[in-house]
């Protein structure tokens, strides 16, 4: 790994924590972790999986925490060509099971049709794909009207990559697919036919989060996610479950060295979110305030 002279790594490291003083302002994607048992600050950022290339936000006191972070830790480690292997197999129906099976004769000719004219592909290359893979597919279109679209991970990989940075995972793919595999075929069917159909386009509640995330307002995401309307339980499984599971995990890495742990800014807020519970854990967790 290449390491970072220490005279730029301390002068980065006072420049990202002179922004991150406790002010009380919860409009910040990205906090500082920090306790006396630990020798370096590692930082937490809330990311949005896929965002209009226009609305991506980056400022440079996150571009400074991500130079003073010797690891770049994201939810999984998508730069593992095993993990991204994993990823892609679960995506696909193991049984032999084909996804008309899935529907009726009207809702499959419906969803041939939108898969043709949205995203221009002939629905029999994706006819052994299941129902996770195929609604993951489809809820990107939330973001159909972007000129480019771009990915934070990708990003955040790619920025690690060229400063030779590690690439870490909080979790393993299969815990994540476990949970997936978890949703009722019936709820997967009836969302997918409802973005199909036009009931459930996604685009005024991509707007309304892309909008609640470029103003960096946790509590208005964390709002959206409690609000969402889904048929898979309250969504303890996808949040609060796994933010508790990830605390130790975290903990563990940054005794070692300055971590820049990436997750989904969903699970940033609340009481059972991950700053509350660093917080509870014993670590001070302050938001290191954005410069315009």
């Amino acid at each position: 790994m290449k390491r970072i002279l220490l005279p730029l790594f301390i002068l980065i490291n006072i420049f990202c924590f002179a922004r991150g003083k406790e002010t009380g302002n919860n409009h910040s994607l990205i906090w500082r972790i920090s306790c006396k048992e630990l020798p370096h600050a590692s930082y937490l950022f809330g990311t949005m999986h896929v965002i209009c290339s226009d609305k991506y936000l980056w400022t440079p006191p996150m571009a400074a925490c991500l130079d003073s972070s010797s690891v770049v830790c994201l939810e999984m480690n998508l730069n593992d060509p095993n993990v991204m292997t994993k990823v892609a197999t679960a995506m696909i129906n193991t049984n032999g099971a084909t996804l008309d099976a899935f529907f009726t004769s009207q809702q499959y000719s419906q969803l041939k049709k939108y898969v043709k004219d949205s995203l221009g592909m002939n629905m029999d290359l994706l006819s052994h794909m299941n129902l996770v893979g195929l609604g993951t597919m489809l809820s990107l279109g939330g973001t159909s009207g972007c000129k480019e679209q771009v990915s934070y991970e990708e990003k955040l990989m790619s920025a690690a990559n060229d400063a030779h940075k590690e690439i870490a995972g909080l979790e393993e793919p299969e815990e994540q697919i476990a949970l997936l595999n978890k949703i009722p075929t019936d709820s997967l069917v009836r969302d997918i036919m409802d973005i199909i159909t036009g009931k459930e386009s996604g685009t005024g509640d991509y707007d309304k989060l892309v909008a609640a995330y470029t103003t960096q307002d946790l509590p208005a995401l964390y709002d959206m996610m409690k609000d969402e309307n889904t048929d898979i339980g309250d969504l303890n499984a996808f949040l609060d479950e796994r933010n508790e599971k990830w605390i130790s995990r975290m903990a563990g890495t940054m005794k070692q060295q300055p971590v820049f742990f990436a997750v989904g800014a969903g699970h940033l807020w609340g009481p059972n979110g991950v700053i509350s519970l660093l917080k509870k854990a014993g670590y001070m967790v302050t938001p290191v305030l954005q410069a315009n």
